[in-house]
């Protein structure tokens, strides 16, 4: 009986001690995670759920125009503003050390209008011209009366296949700095294919611009001492005077730019609506200074005289 027991607990004893930890488990190779991240691809689905997800795009993008529909910085802005003179002695003083011919007043016109809207643009004559290098050349028929009045009116160049040899030969140095066309010219105009060089320069006659006429000395007349304006996003800049224009010339031209800014708003008003908003003064090097429609300083002491002198 005892060794049997004995027989026994050797038995127990060998098994214990020959048990080993279970080795992990091997998973099938074809079981085994894939290293790469799968690709799940998104079913075409039905016509009907295609035509949903056009619809939720199409929305989407309509509720995103509508968002910015206006341009962003159509409101006017927050700063202090300024009466003219306060405006014009501070920019005075931005452009000490600069040649007084370098330096211009330039005017800023916010406008709240839509986007892809009908754009303002004019020819402007200002009571007091900025700029006096006025080059006119007259696209017209050779020997015809229209040539006979550019001559005499003071034209630098007129003509038609001479004057577009001319453009073709210098395209980078144009003796002219305004181009007018005739009417009956306006076919070789087009014919001789010079809108890729007048074009970017901002000379390509055109009904547009208003610098096809019938009259040419008329047309002379009105362009010497004139300016073009063009709303560009949402605002008209352009230069409005010398550094040394006194407040009282300068007055003048900004009176006269923004009478004919609102007589085009008033034009368009079937077609778009269109507000001016604020009217900025700056120069060549100084800031901008929103104007609040006065004239005289808030500085008893200073007077349009102390800014009527030269610099």
């Amino acid at each position: 009986m005892a060794t049997t027991n004995q027989c026994v607990a050797s038995l127990v004893r060998l098994n214990l001690s020959s048990r080993a930890r279970p080795a992990t488990a091997t998973i099938p190779r074809l079981l085994a995670p894939s290293s790469t991240s799968q690709v799940r691809w998104k079913s075409a689905g039905t016509r009907a759920m295609q035509a949903r997800e056009k619809e939720k795009e199409k929305l989407k993008k309509k509720r995103r125009q509508q968002r910015f529909k206006e341009y962003k910085y159509a409101a006017p802005s927050l700063e202090e503003q300024f009466s003219l003179c306060d405006a014009m002695r501070y920019l005075r003083a931005a452009e000490v050390g600069r040649p007084p011919s370098s330096a211009t007043y330039e005017l800023a016109l916010k406008i709240r209008t839509i986007k892809n809207g009908p754009v303002l643009r004019d020819r402007i004559r200002l009571p007091f011209p900025v700029k006096n290098d006025t080059r006119i050349a007259v696209i017209c028929k050779e020997n015809s009366n229209a040539a006979h009045e550019a001559k005499t009116a003071g034209a630098v160049a007129f003509g038609e296949e001479s004057l577009f040899e001319i453009i073709k030969a210098n395209p980078n140095n144009l003796p002219f700095n305004r181009l007018i066309c005739h009417v009956d010219s306006e076919p070789a105009l087009k014919k001789a294919n010079l809108g890729r060089i007048l074009g970017p320069k901002g000379l390509m006659p055109s009904l547009k611009t208003n610098t096809i006429t019938r009259s040419v000395v008329s047309m002379m007349h009105d362009m010497v001492g004139a300016e073009n304006y063009r709303e560009k996003i949402g605002a008209i800049r352009m230069p409005i005077g010398n550094i040394q224009f006194t407040p009282r010339m300068l007055s003048e031209n900004i009176k006269t730019l923004i009478h004919s800014v609102k007589n085009n708003i008033q034009l368009l008003e079937d077609r778009a609506r269109k507000d001016l908003v604020e009217v900025v003064l700056t120069s060549t090097s100084g800031p901008g200074f929103s104007l609040n429609g006065g004239f005289a300083s808030t500085d008893k002491d200073l007077t349009p005289a102390h800014l009527s002198t030269a610099m």
